[in-house]
């Protein structure tokens, strides 16, 4: 299995086990998860993300199975030269999550870094929300990414690749049917916040959006790894679509993939 959507460091909010790159690892082995998309939590709500990219590039090359995500905020001079440097250093993704960040969803800054990412060719990842907001911080003010905001990404960055992450079923059917053929193509859903038994949301969405537009992704350790493997295992569907949504969509979006 490839986790789509993972993290390393510590959340400004709380305590979180898990966090360091061995622990990381042991629960991957633990559950069966060869390679992990990995972002740096912190500089999510740093002043400038770009100070964790050493640390995140260099625990990639000491850790294979840790695909580096890194956060890039547009807003801030230099953001180019952070994305050339992502594809230079083998990133699977960049990460830019607006309301972390501070910026407008669909605003200049933004829109210029989805753009970019497909010229660059890598995909872009962002999570609807982090946490449920139930349970945040009084002081975690960030707002959730709204579906219009993910519309106009795929509108105006028509070479762009666009992973959401910690989307639930009325999201993903509200953007996806928005879309036209060609814009919900370039659209992949991790499967981290949508409902398996009894609601069975996650079986409906596979068999009317299609499993080739969602990937295995857990969100850990913000949240539990087993609970997405549970959902997998009570789906009554084909092993080659099992194996389409656990691995090998995520494969057809690595473009950097090691041999």
């Amino acid at each position: 299995m490839i986790d789509v959507n993972t993290f390393l460091g510590a959340s400004p909010w709380r305590p979180i086990a898990g966090s360091e790159p061995a622990a990381l690892l042991a629960t991957m082995d633990r559950l069966g998860v060869s390679t992990a998309w990995v972002t740096h939590l912190p500089s999510l709500y740093w002043k400038d993300p770009a100070e964790s990219h050493d640390a995140l590039y260099d625990v990639a090359r000491r850790h294979p199975r840790l695909r580096p995500v890194p956060v890039i905020h547009p807003g801030l001079p230099g953001w180019e030269d952070d994305l050339r440097r992502a594809a230079a250093e083998g990133a699977v993704a960049v990460r830019a999550d607006p309301g972390q960040l501070g910026l407008a969803p669909a605003g200049p800054e933004v829109l210029d870094l989805v753009r970019a990412c497909g010229e660059t060719d890598l995909p872009i990842l962002a999570s609807v929300r982090l946490e449920d907001v139930r349970g945040r911080h009084p002081l975690d003010l960030a707002p959730e990414l709204p579906t219009w905001a993910v519309r106009a990404w795929a509108r105006q960055a028509t070479r762009t690749r666009l992973v959401i992450t910690h989307a639930d079923r009325g999201f993903i059917e509200e953007v996806h049917y928005s879309l036209s053929p060609e814009e919900s193509a370039r659209c992949w859903w991790d499967i981290s916040w949508i409902w398996g038994p009894p609601e069975d949301h996650l079986a409906h969405l596979l068999a009317t959006i299609g499993v080739g537009r969602f990937l295995f992704g857990s969100g850990q350790p913000l949240r539990l790894a087993e609970t997405p493997i549970a959902r997998l295992d009570l789906l009554d569907i084909a092993t080659t679509d099992r194996h389409a949504l656990a691995t090998g969509n995520a494969l057809t979006l690595d473009r950097r993939t090691p041999s």
